[in-house]
Protein backbone atom coordinates (compact mmCIF):
# COMPACT_ATOMS: atom_id res chain seq x y z
CA UNK A 1 0.00 0.00 0.00
CA UNK A 2 1.14 3.55 -0.62
CA UNK A 3 1.98 6.05 2.11
CA UNK A 4 -0.84 8.24 0.87
CA UNK A 5 -3.38 5.50 1.54
CA UNK A 6 -1.83 4.75 4.95
CA UNK A 7 -2.15 8.39 6.02
CA UNK A 8 -5.76 8.72 4.89
CA UNK A 9 -8.22 8.77 7.76
CA UNK A 10 -11.50 6.87 7.93
CA UNK A 11 -13.44 9.99 6.99
CA UNK A 12 -11.17 10.57 3.99
CA UNK A 13 -11.88 7.05 2.75
CA UNK A 14 -15.59 7.67 3.34
CA UNK A 15 -15.45 10.85 1.26
CA UNK A 16 -13.78 8.96 -1.59
CA UNK A 17 -16.37 6.18 -1.39
CA UNK A 18 -19.17 8.73 -1.38
CA UNK A 19 -17.73 10.28 -4.53
CA UNK A 20 -17.57 6.87 -6.23
CA UNK A 21 -21.15 6.05 -5.23
CA UNK A 22 -22.29 9.44 -6.54
CA UNK A 23 -20.64 8.69 -9.91
CA UNK A 24 -22.30 5.26 -10.01
CA UNK A 25 -25.69 6.80 -9.25
CA UNK A 26 -25.13 9.40 -11.98
CA UNK A 27 -24.22 6.69 -14.50
CA UNK A 28 -27.32 4.64 -13.65
CA UNK A 29 -29.59 7.69 -13.82
CA UNK A 30 -28.22 8.84 -17.17
CA UNK A 31 -28.39 5.35 -18.67
CA UNK A 32 -31.83 4.85 -17.13
CA UNK A 33 -33.17 8.03 -18.75
CA UNK A 34 -31.69 6.98 -22.10
CA UNK A 35 -33.15 3.49 -21.69
CA UNK A 36 -36.56 4.93 -20.81
CA UNK A 37 -36.52 7.01 -24.00
CA UNK A 38 -35.58 4.12 -26.30
CA UNK A 39 -37.61 1.49 -24.41
CA UNK A 40 -40.62 1.47 -26.80
CA UNK A 41 -38.30 0.60 -29.70
CA UNK A 42 -36.22 -1.77 -27.55
CA UNK A 43 -39.39 -3.51 -26.37
CA UNK A 44 -40.68 -4.12 -29.89
CA UNK A 45 -37.39 -5.17 -31.50
CA UNK A 46 -35.56 -6.94 -28.65
CA UNK A 47 -37.68 -7.93 -25.66
CA UNK A 48 -40.71 -9.03 -27.68
CA UNK A 49 -38.74 -10.42 -30.62
CA UNK A 50 -38.86 -14.06 -29.34
CA UNK A 51 -42.67 -13.81 -29.43
CA UNK A 52 -42.61 -13.81 -33.23
CA UNK A 53 -41.98 -16.76 -35.53
CA UNK A 54 -39.51 -14.68 -37.57
CA UNK A 55 -37.05 -14.43 -34.65
CA UNK A 56 -33.49 -15.22 -35.73
CA UNK A 57 -33.27 -18.35 -33.54
CA UNK A 58 -36.39 -19.87 -35.10
CA UNK A 59 -35.07 -19.11 -38.58
CA UNK A 60 -31.81 -20.85 -37.67
CA UNK A 61 -33.81 -23.86 -36.48
CA UNK A 62 -35.52 -23.93 -39.87
CA UNK A 63 -32.15 -24.13 -41.62
CA UNK A 64 -31.10 -27.21 -39.68
CA UNK A 65 -34.51 -28.89 -39.66
CA UNK A 66 -33.54 -30.86 -42.75
CA UNK A 67 -31.21 -32.99 -40.62
CA UNK A 68 -34.22 -34.54 -38.88
CA UNK A 69 -33.10 -33.50 -35.40
CA UNK A 70 -35.46 -30.58 -35.04
CA UNK A 71 -39.14 -31.08 -34.17
CA UNK A 72 -41.54 -29.36 -36.54
CA UNK A 73 -43.07 -27.20 -33.81
CA UNK A 74 -39.73 -25.43 -33.30
CA UNK A 75 -38.97 -24.58 -36.90
CA UNK A 76 -39.61 -21.12 -38.32
CA UNK A 77 -43.28 -20.28 -38.69
CA UNK A 78 -44.35 -16.78 -39.65
CA UNK A 79 -47.78 -17.51 -38.20
CA UNK A 80 -46.39 -18.12 -34.71
CA UNK A 81 -47.02 -15.18 -32.40
CA UNK A 82 -47.46 -14.79 -28.67
CA UNK A 83 -50.12 -12.23 -27.79
CA UNK A 84 -49.50 -10.57 -24.45
CA UNK A 85 -52.14 -8.80 -22.39
CA UNK A 86 -51.85 -6.13 -19.73
CA UNK A 87 -54.01 -7.19 -16.79
CA UNK A 88 -53.73 -4.11 -14.58
CA UNK A 89 -53.94 -0.36 -15.16
CA UNK A 90 -50.39 0.38 -14.00
CA UNK A 91 -48.69 -2.71 -15.50
CA UNK A 92 -47.23 -1.13 -18.63
CA UNK A 93 -45.92 1.92 -16.79
CA UNK A 94 -44.13 -0.12 -14.14
CA UNK A 95 -42.80 -2.56 -16.76
CA UNK A 96 -41.48 0.45 -18.67
CA UNK A 97 -39.70 1.67 -15.53
CA UNK A 98 -38.34 -1.71 -14.41
CA UNK A 99 -37.14 -2.66 -17.89
CA UNK A 100 -35.36 0.70 -18.20
CA UNK A 101 -33.59 0.16 -14.87
CA UNK A 102 -32.69 -3.40 -15.86
CA UNK A 103 -31.24 -2.27 -19.20
CA UNK A 104 -29.34 0.59 -17.55
CA UNK A 105 -27.79 -1.81 -15.03
CA UNK A 106 -26.81 -4.40 -17.63
CA UNK A 107 -25.29 -1.87 -20.04
CA UNK A 108 -23.61 0.09 -17.24
CA UNK A 109 -22.34 -2.96 -15.34
CA UNK A 110 -18.74 -2.69 -16.67
CA UNK A 111 -18.70 1.03 -15.82
CA UNK A 112 -20.01 0.35 -12.31
CA UNK A 113 -17.36 -2.32 -11.75
CA UNK A 114 -14.65 0.03 -13.05
CA UNK A 115 -15.73 2.83 -10.69
CA UNK A 116 -15.69 0.44 -7.73
CA UNK A 117 -12.27 -0.72 -8.90
CA UNK A 118 -10.92 2.85 -8.76
CA UNK A 119 -11.84 2.94 -5.06
CA UNK A 120 -10.28 -0.44 -4.20
CA UNK A 121 -7.20 -0.28 -6.45
CA UNK A 122 -4.99 2.07 -4.36
CA UNK A 123 -5.18 -0.31 -1.38
CA UNK A 124 -3.88 -3.33 -3.33
CA UNK A 125 -0.41 -4.59 -4.16
CA UNK A 126 0.66 -4.87 -7.79
CA UNK A 127 0.32 -8.66 -7.81
CA UNK A 128 -3.20 -8.39 -6.40
CA UNK A 129 -4.16 -5.73 -8.95
CA UNK A 130 -3.11 -7.97 -11.84
CA UNK A 131 -5.20 -10.89 -10.63
CA UNK A 132 -8.30 -8.83 -9.89
CA UNK A 133 -8.09 -7.02 -13.24
CA UNK A 134 -8.17 -10.38 -15.02
CA UNK A 135 -11.03 -11.59 -12.80
CA UNK A 136 -13.14 -8.47 -13.50
CA UNK A 137 -12.52 -8.66 -17.23
CA UNK A 138 -13.20 -12.39 -17.40
CA UNK A 139 -16.30 -12.08 -15.20
CA UNK A 140 -17.79 -9.34 -17.36
CA UNK A 141 -17.09 -11.30 -20.56
CA UNK A 142 -18.67 -14.49 -19.23
CA UNK A 143 -21.70 -12.64 -17.83
CA UNK A 144 -22.54 -11.03 -21.16
CA UNK A 145 -21.87 -14.31 -22.98
CA UNK A 146 -24.38 -15.98 -20.66
CA UNK A 147 -26.91 -13.20 -21.28
CA UNK A 148 -26.57 -13.76 -25.04
CA UNK A 149 -27.00 -17.52 -24.68
CA UNK A 150 -30.04 -16.95 -22.50
CA UNK A 151 -31.59 -14.52 -24.98
CA UNK A 152 -30.85 -16.31 -28.24
CA UNK A 153 -31.19 -19.92 -27.09
CA UNK A 154 -32.86 -20.61 -23.73
CA UNK A 155 -35.57 -17.94 -23.84
CA UNK A 156 -36.82 -18.72 -27.39
CA UNK A 157 -36.99 -22.45 -26.60
CA UNK A 158 -38.93 -21.79 -23.41
CA UNK A 159 -41.29 -19.27 -25.05
CA UNK A 160 -41.98 -21.47 -28.05
CA UNK A 161 -42.75 -24.55 -25.95
CA UNK A 162 -44.58 -23.03 -23.00
CA UNK A 163 -46.77 -20.70 -25.09
CA UNK A 164 -48.03 -23.65 -27.16
CA UNK A 165 -48.35 -26.17 -24.36
CA UNK A 166 -51.91 -27.09 -23.42
CA UNK A 167 -53.23 -29.46 -20.78
CA UNK A 168 -56.74 -29.28 -22.20
CA UNK A 169 -58.34 -27.99 -25.40
CA UNK A 170 -61.04 -26.38 -23.29
CA UNK A 171 -58.57 -23.90 -21.79
CA UNK A 172 -57.72 -20.72 -23.68
CA UNK A 173 -54.20 -19.50 -23.06
CA UNK A 174 -53.91 -15.88 -21.94
CA UNK A 175 -50.34 -14.74 -21.26
CA UNK A 176 -49.89 -11.61 -19.21
CA UNK A 177 -47.13 -9.08 -19.77
CA UNK A 178 -46.00 -9.53 -16.16
CA UNK A 179 -45.60 -13.28 -16.63
CA UNK A 180 -43.57 -12.88 -19.82
CA UNK A 181 -41.28 -10.25 -18.30
CA UNK A 182 -40.70 -12.34 -15.17
CA UNK A 183 -39.53 -15.24 -17.34
CA UNK A 184 -37.52 -12.89 -19.56
CA UNK A 185 -35.56 -11.41 -16.65
CA UNK A 186 -35.23 -14.72 -14.80
CA UNK A 187 -33.93 -16.85 -17.68
CA UNK A 188 -31.51 -14.28 -19.03
CA UNK A 189 -30.05 -13.28 -15.66
CA UNK A 190 -29.95 -16.94 -14.60
CA UNK A 191 -27.81 -17.81 -17.62
CA UNK A 192 -25.62 -14.78 -16.92
CA UNK A 193 -24.98 -16.09 -13.40
CA UNK A 194 -24.47 -19.68 -14.59
CA UNK A 195 -21.74 -18.46 -16.93
CA UNK A 196 -19.88 -17.07 -13.91
CA UNK A 197 -19.14 -20.68 -12.83
CA UNK A 198 -15.64 -20.68 -14.40
CA UNK A 199 -14.73 -17.47 -12.56
CA UNK A 200 -15.99 -18.91 -9.26
CA UNK A 201 -14.03 -22.12 -9.86
CA UNK A 202 -10.87 -20.16 -10.68
CA UNK A 203 -11.16 -18.03 -7.54
CA UNK A 204 -11.81 -21.05 -5.29
CA UNK A 205 -8.91 -22.85 -6.93
CA UNK A 206 -6.58 -19.92 -6.30
CA UNK A 207 -7.59 -19.98 -2.62
CA UNK A 208 -6.95 -23.71 -2.42
CA UNK A 209 -10.60 -24.47 -1.63
CA UNK A 210 -11.27 -26.34 -4.87
CA UNK A 211 -9.16 -28.95 -6.66
CA UNK A 212 -9.35 -30.33 -10.18
CA UNK A 213 -9.93 -33.80 -8.76
CA UNK A 214 -13.35 -32.56 -7.58
CA UNK A 215 -14.53 -32.18 -11.18
CA UNK A 216 -13.24 -35.62 -12.11
CA UNK A 217 -14.86 -37.28 -9.09
CA UNK A 218 -18.27 -35.66 -9.58
CA UNK A 219 -18.38 -35.53 -13.40
CA UNK A 220 -21.11 -38.18 -13.63
CA UNK A 221 -23.18 -36.41 -11.00
CA UNK A 222 -22.74 -33.13 -12.87
CA UNK A 223 -23.91 -34.69 -16.15
CA UNK A 224 -27.10 -35.95 -14.51
CA UNK A 225 -27.71 -32.62 -12.74
CA UNK A 226 -27.16 -30.60 -15.93
CA UNK A 227 -29.49 -32.91 -17.87
CA UNK A 228 -32.18 -32.38 -15.24
CA UNK A 229 -31.59 -28.61 -15.36
CA UNK A 230 -31.81 -28.61 -19.16
CA UNK A 231 -35.01 -30.64 -18.97
CA UNK A 232 -36.54 -28.16 -16.53
CA UNK A 233 -35.59 -25.15 -18.66
CA UNK A 234 -36.82 -26.62 -21.96
CA UNK A 235 -39.16 -29.54 -21.18
CA UNK A 236 -39.99 -30.29 -24.83
CA UNK A 237 -39.09 -33.98 -24.66
CA UNK A 238 -37.01 -33.97 -27.86
CA UNK A 239 -33.22 -34.51 -27.89
CA UNK A 240 -32.40 -31.34 -29.85
CA UNK A 241 -33.77 -28.84 -27.34
CA UNK A 242 -32.41 -30.88 -24.45
CA UNK A 243 -28.86 -30.94 -25.77
CA UNK A 244 -29.06 -27.36 -27.05
CA UNK A 245 -29.08 -26.30 -23.40
CA UNK A 246 -27.03 -29.21 -22.01
CA UNK A 247 -23.98 -28.77 -24.25
CA UNK A 248 -23.08 -25.12 -23.39
CA UNK A 249 -23.67 -25.67 -19.66
CA UNK A 250 -21.60 -28.86 -19.63
CA UNK A 251 -18.89 -27.05 -21.60
CA UNK A 252 -18.81 -24.52 -18.75
CA UNK A 253 -18.24 -27.39 -16.30
CA UNK A 254 -15.25 -28.69 -18.26
CA UNK A 255 -13.92 -25.17 -18.82
CA UNK A 256 -14.16 -24.52 -15.09
CA UNK A 257 -12.20 -27.70 -14.42
CA UNK A 258 -9.41 -26.57 -16.76
CA UNK A 259 -9.04 -23.29 -14.82
CA UNK A 260 -8.53 -25.01 -11.46
CA UNK A 261 -4.87 -25.91 -10.82
CA UNK A 262 -3.95 -29.51 -10.09
CA UNK A 263 -2.91 -30.50 -6.56
CA UNK A 264 0.75 -30.72 -7.50
CA UNK A 265 0.64 -27.24 -9.07
CA UNK A 266 -0.76 -25.79 -5.84
CA UNK A 267 1.91 -27.50 -3.77
CA UNK A 268 4.65 -26.25 -6.13
CA UNK A 269 3.35 -22.66 -5.89
CA UNK A 270 3.26 -22.88 -2.08
CA UNK A 271 6.84 -24.20 -1.94
CA UNK A 272 8.05 -21.38 -4.18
Amino acid sequence: MTDQNTEMSFWSHLDVLRGVLFKIAAVVVVLGIAAFIIMPWFFDHVILAPCSGTFVTYRFFDLISGAGLLPAELSADSNFHVNLVSMQLTTQFFIHMSASCWLAFVVGFPIIIYLLWTFVEPALYESEKHGIRRAFLFGNLMFFLGVLVGYFLVLPLAVRFLSQYTISDQITGLISLDSYMDNFFTLILLMGMVFELPLLAWLLGKMGLLKRSFFKRFRRHAIVAILVLAGLITPTGDPFTLFAVFIPVYALWEFSASLVPKSEEIESAEND
